[in-house]
């Protein structure tokens, strides 16, 4: 009797209909003789719901107290999950992350999993139960609530597959599964039969919302098949997995693309020892992520440092850069938030030369200014005006073919 995990997201739980939905399928994978342990997500748009409310009643909500109030949207789910499933003759019990033994640190709002203790899991799985797990959120040694932050669920979901020794992991969202490039970009995107876990790491950290990275990377290091499928339909998905083959393919496997993008830049930097440590040391405690950092070469001692964050953290990283700036001497401190990404992905990519020349000349064809570049083995990535996102996406679709042959 082979042991999968199943994760819903939110808009698969979104109202009543959608939930009895959900029962129904956890029911399919029961009947057909697995153990069946499901991670669920707030119904949609509870979350946001519970930030608004929060912020209404205080300016700046505590981040403990918001820790335990967004905790709440997974509970409610899991509940109504397990009522729907013994309205269906099943026996299930709903379980809270403290319940089901995932502990954290202590970072609210963006806690890391240290360990799942599975011992309350197996123990009802024993019990012939369909077990439903709150995803989201886990428990501190002090026993504190905390939540995972953004794709919270998915780690979750992974983290218990692992713990459990799960066959495989099944993660359902409102897409069909992981395809060569957004297809309400690109109608003629190909979805993918299977993807690496590099390739898929490098999708979801630089735009794709198919899933969270670190559920990915989690599911590289313990070895835990990953399938990508959509809710609302029958239809095969994208399997994540270690071992795929990159001779018989296209070499770049995906475009992917993020809006989420603001460039900041300090003019008139002294280039001197200590510089660089004193601009991002204050963005790292503040747990500001920096991507792609560009320095120009320096002229009588002097140059202009530009790197990227996300666009959702602009103000705070203004906030503390240009103190710094001020500090050091430099000139001034601009940004532009009116930026976006755009990327190739494939691990055929890293023996093969010629590619970052094609994305080049594609993004000239298209009369695509590129800002700045940055690269991995398997990557590389452009960033233009956020206006010509969907242009660069089509060109690159196009000059890659990535519609044509096997995916």
């Amino acid at each position: 009797m082979a042991l999968i995990v199943q994760k819903y997201g939110g808009s698969s739980m979104a109202d009543a209909e959608r939930i009895r939905n959900v029962a129904r399928r956890v029911t399919k994978a029961r009947q057909t003789g697995n153990r069946v342990v499901v991670v669920v997500s707030a119904m949609g748009g509870t979350t946001d719901e519970l930030i608004r409310l929060a912020h209404e009643i205080c300016e700046q909500p505590e981040s403990r107290e918001l820790d335990v109030l967004l905790s709440t949207g997974e509970v409610v789910s899991s509940t109504l999950l397990a009522m729907a499933l013994r309205s269906l003759g099943h026996k299930a019990i709903s379980l809270s992350g403290a319940q089901a033994g995932i502990q954290t640190d202590a970072t609210h709002s963006r806690a890391r999993i240290r360990n799942v203790d599975p011992k309350r899991i197996c123990e009802e799985l024993d019990r012939d139960n369909i077990v439903i797990v709150a995803g989201f959120q886990g428990i501190t040694d002090e026993l504190d609530i905390t939540t995972l932050g953004r794709g919270g669920s998915d780690t979750t979901a992974v983290a218990v597959a692992a713990s459990l020794g799960a066959e495989r992991c099944e993660i359902y969202t409102d897409v069909q599964g992981v395809y060569s490039a957004d297809p309400r970009l690109v109608p003629e995107a190909c979805q993918l039969e299977e993807i690496g876990y590099e390739e898929m790491l490098e999708l979801a950290t630089y735009g794709a919302k198919v899933m969270h990275p670190r559920a990915v990377e989690l599911g590289e290091l313990y070895n835990i098949p990953i399938l990508v499928a959509s809710s609302f339909s029958d239809r095969p998905g994208t399997t994540i997995r270690g071992g795929i083959s990159m001779e018989v393919r296209n070499k770049v496997r995906t475009i992917v693309h993020d809006l989420d993008v603001a460039k900041i830049t300090i003019v008139g930097v002294p280039d001197q020892p200590g510089i660089a440590s004193a601009i991002f040391q204050p963005l790292a405690k503040a747990s500001i992520s920096v991507d792609t950092i560009v320095q120009n070469a320096s002229i009588d001692n002097i140059t202009d440092l530009t790197f990227t964050v996300a666009e959702s953290d602009l103000t705070r990283a203004m906030s503390l850069v240009e103190p710094v700036a001020q500090s050091i001497g430099a000139r001034e401190c601009v940004s532009d938030a009116n930026l976006g990404k755009i990327s190739i992905i494939g691990t055929g990519m890293q023996n093969t030369p010629g590619f970052a020349a094609r994305m080049f000349q594609a993004l000239y064809e298209a009369g695509i200014n590129i800002q700045l570049i940055t690269t991995s083995e398997i990557r590389i990535t452009c960033i233009i005006e956020e206006t010509r996102i969907k242009d660069a996406v089509r060109a690159l679709h196009k000059a890659f073919e990535l519609d044509k042959g096997k995916r």
